[in-house]
């Protein structure tokens, strides 16, 4: 069976703040944001530079012996090293020094002093380095959530996976291909939580996932100094093709009390759905205590109920395959608000 069409990611020049909220955030959609300014990162932030910055600061990062992590299955192992000596390992693709074997591969998710209170934060955990980075002010400094150090060896791929705070993905250095699938199309990717049970994106089996390719895949390569905006909800799978280091910059654009305060990572569900799912919970085990005829009947009824009441139109989808194959100049009049 054909697997899903490629469908690019719109890519977007000359952005500001009043394009980036005016044109491009209402829309929902992941867009590709080239030119905006990053800082002297793109030219400093050399193997050299990054170690010197950052010192022999511990790190707790991923290692393991295949590209393809699964974190479902945890296919790597947790393991600590100095800053400038996981810089090293990473940016090599034979090791001398290593963990499992000597091509292993490396990736590091920064994390806050308190990882179970704090979020991660460039400004505090790396000062020196992140003086380099700009952020840019697509939101309000009090919806700020984490800014979050992202490192991976050549080949590296990542679980498809969703977050629920809108995020900013800034590649700055190395390449990066990033496959993305709507929220819409969850009940297509096999989910276990927030991640996708679909491990090879690019060769699934078909066989245990048969459903997998009616998602519709967007897909992109960012190139340094290239930012990707991921609204909260939509899924994504990252393959870095260099050896790569990038900043993800994720903030809150719910009311905070929506959020679980307990969350370092911006990754749990919110309270409410959190709450709703829970009441799925118990309305499933009442249901359980019915004749199996009767709990058919009624768990259609409820299936029914819950699409009325929650499923809303896809965000025209048409329209993002239609204008999706070339890169535009964003003015106000460019791509129309919705």
């Amino acid at each position: 069976m054909e697997l899903q069409e490629k469908i690019p990611v719109q890519i977007f020049t000359e952005v500001d703040r009043d394009v980036f909220l005016q044109d491009i955030y209402p829309k929902r959609r992941p867009a590709v944001l080239r030119g905006v300014s990053l800082g002297p990162c793109l030219e400093k932030w050399t193997v050299e530079y990054l170690g010197q910055k950052g010192g022999n600061k511990d790190v707790k990062i991923h290692v393991s012996t295949v590209p393809q992590m699964d974190f479902l299955h945890k296919n790597f192992a947790y393991k600590t090293l100095p800053f400038n000596e996981f810089v090293k390992r990473a940016s090599e693709k034979k090791h001398s020094d290593f963990f499992l074997c000597e091509d292993e591969s490396y990736y590091l998710r920064s994390l806050g002093e308190d990882v179970r209170k704090e979020p991660a934060d460039l400004s505090k955990q790396f000062p020196d380095l992140a003086e380099d980075f700009h952020t840019p002010n697509f939101f309000e400094p009090d919806q700020f959530f984490s800014s979050v150090f992202r490192i991976s060896s050549c080949g590296l791929q990542l679980w498809t996976h969703y977050d629920v705070m809108d995020n900013l993905l800034a590649q700055v250095t190395g390449r990066k291909r990033v496959a993305l699938y709507s929220p819409q199309d969850a009940l297509h990717l096999y989910l276990s939580g927030d991640k996708s049970e679909v491990l090879d994106i690019d060769s699934p089996d078909l066989k245990r996932f048969p459903e997998f390719v009616k998602a519709k895949r967007y897909e992109c390569v960012l190139e340094p100094g290239d930012l990707l905006f991921i609204p909260a909800l939509w899924f994504h799978n990252t393959l870095a093709l260099q050896f790569g280091v990038g900043v993800n910059v994720f903030w809150r654009h719910l009311p905070a009390d929506s959020y679980d305060k307990k969350d370092p990572y911006g990754n749990k569900d919110p309270v409410n759905a959190t709450r709703a799912l829970q009441a799925l919970e118990r309305a499933l085990h009442t249901l359980d205590e019915l004749p199996p005829d009767y709990r058919d009947f009624y768990g259609r009824r409820m299936i029914q109920r819950i699409q009325k009441r929650t499923y809303c139109e896809s965000p025209s989808n048409t329209d993002m395959q239609e204008d999706s194959n070339s890169t535009l100049p964003s003015s106000p009049s460019s791509v129309p608000g919705s």
